[in-house]
C-alpha cells in the first residue's frame, strides 16, 4: 500500500468517472461503508471487518447487555409516514433472550425512529455492517404507501441479538423479510462477518419480498460502497455459497428483467440494482476495485493496516461518523471478542479497544444533544443533565477535524502520526490485556474480568481524549498564528448537498464527487 501523505498527494483522476451517475444519488442514500478482509487474508488467521455510518448525527457507544422477555413482547420495527417512501410502523414477536452486543447508535433518519444501528459486534463474534444499496428505479416506484416491515437498522439489531454465526444473521434476516416485509428508502445492504466467513446481503425495494446474499470466504476480500452482488446461479437455493427469497429469479423474469430460457446469467446488480450506477463503481474519491486491489495487496491484513484503510481521508470525511474495525478470532471466549471504535470520523479520531465483557461506557462517549435530532427546537431532559454537562467525544475529534482539514497539507501528516502511535501502543498491549482478562474468567472471577476490561478500555478512552485536547490546541493555535480564523462567509451555514469537510489534498472542490 501507499503510505498514507502519498496516497493523499496522488491526483484524484478518477474523481470524474462515474460523476454524472453519481449526481442523481440521492444524498439520503449516500450512507455507509465496509471493507471485508477473509482469514487466509490475515496475519493471525482472523477475519476483518471495517468501516463506518454516514449519518447527519451524532453518534454514541452502547454496550447493550444479555436481556430475557416475557412471553408475549414485541418488537416495534417499520418506519412512520414521514419516511422518503411512507410507512406506519408494526409489530413482530421478541425471542425469550436477546444477545449481548455493542453498536454506535445515532439519531438522524427521517421517519426512522431512533435510536438507529449499522450494526456492530455481539457475544458470539457475529460483526454487522449497514451499507447503501440503491434498487432499481422500477422497484422504489412500486414500493407500496404505506409500506411496513423491519427496515434496516431493525435487520441489524435483531440480527445481533439473536444470531450465533454470520451465516444464522444472513437466515434471519431473510426470514424477517419473508415473514414481515421490509420497510426501506430505496434498497439497501449488510456485510456480515464471524471468525470463519462474510456475507453481503441485499434488500430490494418494492414491497415483494425480495433478497439475496452471497457467501465470502477466507480468500476473498470486500469493499462495499453501495453493497453489491454480481452473477447468481440459477439453483441458489441448493447452494450453501448464496441465499435469497424464493421469487428472487422468478419476479425478474415476470417484470421482463431476466430470460432464464436465453441462457443468460442471472445478474442481481445488472436486474435488481440502480441501472445507472456501474456495479462496482464506488463513490467520492476511492473506486470499488482500486478498493479491493488495496485490500488485497495488503495481506497479510491487521488490525493497523485495516485501520489505515477505514480513515483513508479519500472516503473518511466529515460524513463518516465513526469508524469501527473488528477483528473476529475463533480462539477467544465471548467475552473478549473485540471492536476497535473511533467515536467519529476516524480520519481525525482515534480507534478505542471495546470488548464485549466490558460492563460499561464512559459518559464522554455516550449519548449528547450535539447533532441529535431536533436539540435545537428543546430544552435538555433534566434526566440527562449529568450526562450532558461532560465533554463530548464526538464534538472534541469533530472541531479537531475542521481544523485540520483546513489545512490538511500542514496538519494531516502530524495527527494521523500521533493518532497512529496512539493506537500502536494499545494494538501491543492488547494482547496482555486479553491473556490477563482470560485469566480471570478462567478462575472463575468473571465480575473481575469484566471489571478489568472496562477499566482498560474507559482509561484508553480518557487517554485518547486527552491526546484529542493536546492536538486541538497546537492545532488550533498555529491555525490562527499563521493562517488566522477567516470570516464567516454569509449565507447558509448547512452544507445543502455540496461539499463537506475533507482532509484530501489535491483534490478540486469545485469538482463534484462521483
Amino acid at each position: 500500500m501507499l503510505p498514507p501523505l502519498a496516497r493523499l498527494r496522488r491526483p484524484v483522476t478518477t474523481a470524474l468517472l462515474v460523476a454524472a451517475a453519481w449526481l442523481a444519488v440521492p444524498r439520503d442514500a449516500d450512507a455507509s461503508y465496509g471493507f471485508y478482509v477473509g482469514k487466509n487474508l490475515t496475519a493471525d488467521g482472523s477475519v476483518l471487518l471495517g468501516g463506518t455510518g454516514e449519518e447527519v448525527s451524532g453518534h454514541w457507544l452502547e454496550i447493550v447487555p444479555r436481556r430475557k422477555h416475557a412471553p408475549g413482547d414485541t418488537v416495534t420495527v417499520g418506519v412512520t409516514d414521514e419516511a422518503s417512501i411512507p410507512g406506519k410502523l408494526t409489530t413482530i414477536p421478541q425471542v425469550p433472550e436477546t444477545f449481548r452486543y455493542l453498536t454506535m447508535n445515532y439519531s438522524d433518519y427521517q421517519g426512522f425512529p431512533a435510536p438507529l444501528t449499522n450494526g456492530g459486534l455481539n457475544e458470539h463474534g457475529v460483526a454487522i455492517r449497514d451499507i447503501w444499496s440503491t434498487s432499481r428505479r422500477e422497484l422504489i416506484e412500486m414500493t407500496p404507501r404505506p409500506q411496513q416491515g423491519p427496515q434496516y437498522s431493525d435487520l441489524a439489531r435483531i440480527a445481533l441479538e439473536r444470531a450465533r454465526t454470520a451465516r444464522e444473521a444472513v437466515e434471519i434476516i431473510g426470514r424477517l423479510i419473508d415473514e414481515h416485509g421490509y420497510s426501506t428508502y430505496g434498497g439497501n445492504s449488510h456485510l456480515i462477518a464471524d471468525k470463519d466467513e462474510g456475507w453481503v446481503v441485499l434488500q430490494f425495494a418494492g414491497g415483494k419480498g425480495l433478497w439475496a446474499a452471497e457467501r465470502l470466504g477466507p480468500d476473498e476480500v470486500r469493499a462495499s460502497y453501495p453493497g453489491y452482488i454480481g452473477e447468481f446461479p440459477p439453483d441458489y437455493r441448493d447452494n450453501p455459497d448464496f441465499m435469497g427469497s424464493a421469487n428472487l429469479i422468478s419476479f425478474a423474469e415476470e417484470q421482463g428483467w431476466h430470460d432464464r430460457a436465453a441462457g443468460k446469467p442471472f445478474n442481481i446488480h445488472g436486474v435488481y440494482s440502480r441501472q445507472d450506477l456501474p456495479m462496482r463503481s464506488g463513490a467520492k474519491f476511492w473506486a470499488i476495485e482500486e478498493i479491493e486491489a488495496e485490500l488485497r495487496a495488503a495481506a497479510p491484513m491487521t488490525p493497523a493496516k485495516m485501520m489505515k484503510m477505514v480513515r483513508d481521508p479519500r472516503i473518511a470525511d466529515e460524513e463518516a461518523g465513526y469508524g469501527q474495525v473488528a477483528h473476529l478470532r475463533g480462539d477467544v471466549r465471548p467475552e473478549l471478542n473485540l471492536v476497535w471504535v473511533a467515536p467519529t470520523g476516524s480520519v481525525t479520531a482515534p480507534f478505542i479497544p471495546w470488548h464485549l465483557g466490558a460492563e460499561e461506557v464512559p459518559p464522554e462517549f455516550g449519548i449528547h444533544r450535539y447533532l441529535y435530532r431536533n436539540a435545537g427546537a428543546h430544552f435538555l431532559n433534566p434526566a440527562f443533565q449529568s450526562q450532558e454537562a461532560t465533554e463530548f467525544a464526538g464534538r472534541l475529534f469533530k472541531r479537531l477535524m475542521y481544523h485540520t482539514c483546513a489545512r490538511p497539507e500542514t496538519f494531516l501528516p502530524e495527527v494521523t502520526a500521533a493518532l497512529e502511535a496512539f493506537e500502536g501502543r494499545m494494538l501491543a498491549e492488547i494482547g496482555d490485556v486479553q491473556r490477563t482478562a482470560d485469566i480471570l474468567y478462567a478462575r472463575d472471577e468473571p465480575a473481575l474480568g469484566s471489571r478489568y476490561l472496562s477499566f482498560y478500555s474507559r482509561t484508553r478512552a480518557m487517554e485518547g481524549m486527552r491526546l484529542g485536547h493536546d492536538l486541538l490546541a497546537s492545532v488550533e493555535t498555529r491555525s490562527k498564528l499563521i493562517f488566522g480564523i477567516p470570516a464567516a462567509p454569509g449565507g447558509e451555514i448547512n452544507s445543502t448537498g455540496g461539499e463537506t469537510p475533507n482532509c484530501l489534498v489535491g483534490h478540486d472542490p469545485d469538482q463534484p464527487r462521483r
